[in-house]
């Protein structure tokens, strides 16, 4: 997927009236005519939406109907919250789907088809995106949904901001790191701290000053990860992850460090920052970690959740490949995968870390 594009939706995390254009640079891509996000409260009250020309009104009065808000296709999505994109017509019966009063809003634009995901964040918050496809383009193949879901993580992220910021503009580095409302530090391109907000500055267990004003984490595996995510941003090459946990240890919780990149007109909000570090915590809990959560924090796919998932509820990698109806070999592939992005070595360490990501604190 093109880098711009990726640029565009970290722009419009901080920038919301730019959610219109990069929204509309993902649907052009995925051969969709329109784009949404919409963002909930963690009282799950509706907090705003941004949208393309094309669906603005028709979303403005869904948003504000009572019949809208009462659409199947909403509890329906919740129910696949874990599988990434899905094609909502896939989720309904053929009766359900012809009367929902959204589809026909949308038939009424000459929409049919559309592909959603809802993204619980760390932090309470839901964001729901979804795009619209015209009823002559056909319904949403394997490769759009791929292509959709390829941008899944960067669009988390960029929706745990734009939640956290009730999508409103960020104003001033000052102002926009008091708004986000979690501990965050604005660095330049080579890793320089520009500034910090009073919860970054509460981790000093965490996060600890080097060399040329830089900063590390004080975990040896989360501050490789972290320094490759920088180095990369550095380079102008897409990291392999962006979102790095951190083990609990010595009474402190679990945490996910949130590495973004400040791109166009956000990176002049924050002081010329050129990226953004947000951690959220985590409590330890002995249960089966979520799978939402999972994807929205360790970049993992839908494929590599549900092995993760099954890992961490016991089962042996080849329990788990045949519950899911894979090869062993694909398993370990996926496997290997998970162990590099969430920066552990053994399945005994990675279960661990999986069991503590069950529960979030909220704000």
């Amino acid at each position: 997927m093109s880098n711009t594009i990726v640029d565009q939706i970290y722009e419009a995390a901080f920038v919301p009236e730019q959610w219109s254009h990069a929204l509309q640079s993902v649907a052009a891509e995925t051969g969709c005519a329109s784009g949404v996000i919409a963002t909930w409260d963690a009282e799950q009250l509706p907090q705003g939406f941004r949208a393309t020309p094309l669906v603005r009104p028709a979303v403005e009065s869904t948003m504000r109907s009572p019949q809208g808000q009462d659409s199947r296709r909403f509890t329906a999505l919740h129910g696949v919250i874990n599988d990434g994109f899905t094609s909502i017509d896939s989720l309904l019966s053929r009766e359900a789907f012809d009367t929902d009063p959204i589809q026909v809003g949308l038939r009424a634009l000459g929409l049919e088809s559309q592909a959603a995901t809802a993204i619980p964040m760390p932090s309470g918050e839901l964001v729901c995106i979804s795009f619209e496809r015209r009823l002559a383009d056909g319904p949403f193949d394997e490769r759009a949904i791929s292509g959709l879901n390829e941008l899944r993580p960067h669009l988390a992220r960029a929706g745990l901001m734009a939640a956290r910021l009730g999508l409103e503009r960020a104003q001033t580095t000052v102002s926009g790191l008091r708004a986000i409302g979690l501990p965050a530090v604005v660095l330049t391109l080579s890793g320089r701290v520009l500034a910090t907000n009073d919860l970054f500055d509460a981790l000093p267990s965490t996060f600890l000053p080097s060399s040329h004003g830089g900063l590390a984490i004080n975990d040896v595996d989360a501050n490789r990860l972290f320094q490759a995510s920088v180095s990369a941003t550095r380079s102008l090459n897409e990291p392999l992850v962006r979102s790095i946990p951190i083990v609990a240890r010595d009474g402190r919780d679990a945490l996910v460090v949130h590495v973004l990149p400040l791109r166009r007109a956000a990176h002049e909000i924050f002081s010329g920052g050129d990226l953004l570090v947000v951690a959220t915590t985590v409590r330890p809990n002995a249960s089966t970690p979520s799978p939402s959560i999972l994807m929205g924090l360790f970049d993992l796919t839908p494929s590599e959740v549900k092995l993760a998932v099954a890992l961490a509820s016991g089962n042996t990698v080849q329990q788990a490949a045949s519950e899911a109806s894979i090869r062993l070999t694909t398993a370990r592939t996926y496997l290997d995968r998970i162990f590099r992005k969430t920066g552990t070595h053994q399945q005994s360490q990675l279960v661990a870390l999986l069991k503590s990501t069950h529960a979030i604190d909220s704000r």
